[in-house]
């Protein structure tokens, strides 16, 4: 038997060697002796060596894609609110600093003309990082609004469309006619760049109960709204730009020419702001009153107590003297007379101020006819 030799543990310089073991019994097997093979180091092939090298030259390229990227990247900012123009959302309607290379880029599709809209700042980062951007500054925003801008045609606009339609398809004068829309003040939205006026088409009018309807449209009917109404007749008064006191005179500037409905206006409603120049408030009326032809009056030339000259005028004879007259009166008018010489009390007829005609009787104009000589007097 062969005796085993055991190593100290506390020398460094022992090798440890795998020796065959002998069991303690004849007859047992003997167990192989286990001996380990060293590795051996084989040489590169070729092919192993071209794949490594496609392998590197690829992830250079990558690298040097993406580098010039990350540097675009910087200085990337989310916009706050936005206006969108067109009917999607770039890039650059979304980002400042966009690459210019895909600062066009569609993003996200724009609410409806006129309409406002949300889109969250997640959605905005994955949209980016799909393009190959990152470090996008969101400035703590969680969402930004975004409103469409459009061209708004209101009621005057509308208003406009179906009267120059009425006027060409049913010969209504369109200076003396508006249209009451139906609803609460239609609006026809249009693309910004939709340029030029609307137009009324497929316009139906009925004269007995002036109702009107019809397709107001922009363009080559690229947007349009149907719309229905009442029309109405217009008539032209003058109404008062400040407020007068009774007694005081109208002045140029005072009166102002407007266009009402007819049926808003009385029968009597003044329709000229010349012919009541000069003349005088008869009331207090306040400014925006629609004059009538009662409230305003001729001054009185003569007033009540006023010394006057009594004229009397026949062909032949002129007379004048003086009086008192005990009322007021404007140009025309007939006031009562006091003869200061008589003391006699006339009727006599104002014909300027402070001035009041006598009309002789019937038989004292035959007389005075008949007569050759012409006399003129005045009595004091």
């Amino acid at each position: 038997m062969y005796a085993g030799m055991h190593p100290d543990p506390l020398d460094p310089d022992f090798e440890t060697l795998d020796l065959p073991r002998i069991a303690a019994g004849a007859g047992d097997d003997i167990s192989p002796i286990v001996r380990r093979v060293p590795r051996r180091v084989m040489p590169l092939g070729a092919a192993v060596i071209l794949r490594a090298l496609l392998a590197f030259l690829t992830f250079a390229a990558l690298g040097a894609l993406a580098i010039p990227a990350m540097a675009r990247a910087e200085g990337l900012r989310l916009r706050g609110d936005v206006t969108a123009r067109g009917d999607v959302l770039t890039l650059a309607d979304l980002v400042e600093g966009a690459p210019e290379r895909l600062a066009t880029r569609p993003l996200f599709r724009a609410p409806s003309l006129g309409a406002t809209g949300t889109i969250q700042t997640r959605r905005i980062l994955d949209a980016a990082s799909a393009l190959g951007l990152s470090g996008l500054e969101t400035g703590g925003r969680l969402q930004i609004a975004v409103q469409r801008a459009a061209r708004r045609l209101g009621p005057p606009e509308i208003e406009a469309a179906l009267k120059r339609g009425l006027e060409t398809g049913y010969g209504l004068n369109a200076q003396n006619i508006a249209v009451r829309l139906d609803g609460d003040g239609p609006t026809l939205l249009a693309p910004l760049d939709l340029e030029g006026q609307a137009a009324a088409l497929d316009l139906t009018y009925d004269p007995r109960t002036r109702r009107v309807a019809g397709l107001v449209t922009l363009g080559e009917r690229q947007v349009s709204l149907r719309v229905s109404g009442v029309v109405v007749e217009l008539r032209e008064v003058a109404v008062l730009t400040r407020n007068l006191n009774r007694g005081e005179p109208v002045r140029e500037g005072d009166v102002a020419l407007e266009r009402r409905p007819r049926e808003s206006v009385a029968p009597d409603a003044q329709g000229s702001a010349t012919t009541i120049l000069g003349e005088v408030a008869q009331n207090t009326l306040t400014a925006g009153t629609v004059l009538r032809v009662t409230d305003t009056a001729p001054p009185d030339l003569v007033a009540r107590g006023e010394n006057v000259t009594i004229v009397y005028e026949t062909p032949s004879i002129s007379l004048s003297m003086r009086g008192l007259s005990n009322d007021s009166g404007r140009m025309g008018a007939v006031v009562n007379v006091v003869n200061v010489a008589s003391k006699k009390v006339l009727q006599a007829t104002v014909i300027g101020p402070g001035r009041v005609s006598v009309s002789p009787s019937p038989a004292a104009r035959q007389a005075a006819g008949a007569a050759p000589v012409q006399a003129t007097a005045s009595l004091r």
